[in-house]
């Protein structure tokens, strides 16, 4: 059988595939804002395959509308679509079918997360998803556990078939991090899993894909190699996940993502997975998906986990790394503490001072190979190394158990890496402390800062106050003198801020 699969997104028919596209009426409905272009092509040739598996538990169908507003409020839920299934408050209303349920019991969940709990019927449904939840919400889970039972109740693979389930994720680590938990509950019904991504040999990786896996994990570049090299193909796909689609974005992949998508049959289904909602990862998100059901952990709008605590220190550049090993006295209890740069180059030397006074740190960032990378991660999460310094790599994804603390050496680029910077903390209901090193240099970001603490109930400092107001504070070692033209001028008060002193001066008169 020869298919061929033709893209909305204008990149065309990929390679490696024979026969045509013929237009039919056998179309999905249209995004329900018009936003998405009908696709009128058929599926004639395509097996049929299943991806509803939903069936609502009495509990649930009992709840009525007002006790599902109050659930969906309590847990701070929102939706949006049509025909929304009500959320589930236990694991059994979820359906899921035994084997599922041992691997839940066997890891010690109580209860569903909200993501989980308003995920999971949607997901179970076959329809396309929208889920916007912070890092730590339990939405790897969200979208595992449906993509097992989907793949349970398709055709086993034929040899030389690619995978059912498709997950493309921005990082090695997040992805590495997905196959564990993939590895981990499709186990007990045999299901196979891989993790493609580049930096490492190709060949463990292409004889995975050799083999057969129902599963594949991918970062979207390594993902296309193999592709390209026919060592896989995505004709067998019927459930995509696209986890952290705004980290993707902001990485570049965009142009990535639309080659892989458009070599997956139009039918299947698609769940899209962000911690922020720009306008770019809404306008990719109208371009994959159909009728989607969109639901929203908290708000849209960008704040930080409110079990962190989060301190703002006006500092000059020279000061950091004294500030960095005073904080360190106070705080190192052996505890992991996460420490981010923004270069490869300020993560080593920092590392390298951090060692020669004596304090255990490893650093990790995208020039180490990746077994470097997976050794130092090892030795964080065991605690022989409490301290690691990273670069944004590690931002997203990386979910190591008991990170007590996070300092932003360096304040990043934008305030979505911030909140998932110092996401890396108080995650799974603990709680945890960010410290953040912020320079003149950064005062752009101060308002939007502000208004991230705010809404977390944390205490703003004056300094940091007044860069908000559009105040920078004045160049360290630098004496200003404001004078207001007057007859007769005397200082009136001295005030010193990060390390630089104002005089201010008004006239007597």
């Amino acid at each position: 059988m020869t298919v061929c699969f033709v893209s909305d997104s204008g990149l065309g028919a990929p390679t490696g595939f024979g026969g045509s596209v013929q237009h039919s009426s056998s179309n999905r409905r249209d995004h329900e804002d018009g936003g998405s272009p009908k696709r009128n092509l058929s599926l004639d040739g395509l097996p049929h395959f299943e991806k509803n598996f939903y069936i609502e538990s009495p509990a649930v169908r009992a709840m009525t509308d007002a006790e599902v507003n109050e659930y969906r409020q309590q847990r701070e839920i929102t939706v949006e679509g049509r025909d929304i299934p009500k959320p589930v408050k236990t694991f059994q209303d979820a359906g899921f079918p035994e084997y599922v349920m041992q691997e839940i019991t066997k890891a010690g969940f109580t209860e569903p997360t909200p993501i989980q709990s308003q995920g999971w019927p949607m997901a179970l449904k076959g329809r396309d998803l929208i889920g916007i939840a912070e890092t730590g919400s339990g939405k790897t889970l969200a979208y595992l556990l449906p993509a097992i039972v989907h793949v349970n109740a398709q055709p086993i693979l034929d040899p030389g078939d690619g995978p059912i389930v498709l997950v493309l994720a921005p990082t090695r680590e997040l992805a590495v991090q997905i196959q564990q938990e993939a590895t981990k509950f499709g186990a007990s019904s045999r299901i196979k899993s891989t993790c493609i991504y580049g930096g490492v040999p190709k060949g463990p990786q292409v004889r995975d894909l050799q083999k057969g896996v129902e599963i594949v994990i991918a970062t979207p570049g390594r993902l296309i190699d193999m592709l390209e090299s026919n060592h896989t193909n995505l004709q067998r796909v019927t459930y995509l996940v696209l986890d952290e689609a705004d980290r993707m974005l902001d990485m570049g992949f965009d142009p990535q993502l639309r080659k892989i998508v458009s070599q997956i049959r139009p039918d299947r289904q698609t769940l899209y997975w962000s911690a922020t909602w720009p306008k770019e990862v809404e306008q990719l998100a109208r371009k994959f998906l159909y009728n989607p059901y969109k639901v929203i952990i908290g708000s849209e709008d960008l704040k930080a986990n409110h079990a962190i605590r989060q301190y703002v220190d006006i500092v000059s550049e020279k000061q950091k790394y004294d500030k960095l090993v005073k904080l360190l006295e106070d705080i190192m209890d052996g505890s992991r503490i996460l420490i981010f740069m923004d270069t490869k180059k300020g993560c080593d030397q920092i590392t390298r001072q951090l060692r020669m006074d004596g304090w255990p740190a490893l650093s990790i960032h995208g020039d180490k190979s990746q077994a470097e990378r997976d050794w130092v991660l090892s030795e964080f999460k065991s605690g022989k190394s409490p301290i690691m310094t990273a670069t944004d790599v590690a931002a997203r994804g990386l979910d190591v158990k008991d990170v007590k603390y996070v300092i932003n050496y360096d304040f990043p680029g934008s305030l979505e890496d911030y909140v998932h910077r110092i996401g890396r903390t108080g995650r799974a209901g603990a709680k945890g402390t960010a410290y953040t090193f912020f320079t003149a240099a950064n005062a752009r970001f101060a308002k939007e800062l502000i208004a991230i603490l705010e809404e977390a109930g944390q205490k703003v400092s004056p300094e940091l106050a007044a860069m908000g107001r559009g105040a920078p504070p004045l160049p360290s070692g630098i004496y200003c003198v404001l004078v207001q033209q007057s007859m007769n001028q005397v200082p009136e008060v001295s005030k010193t801020v990060g390390g630089v002193m104002a005089v201010l001066v008004h006239g007597a008169d």
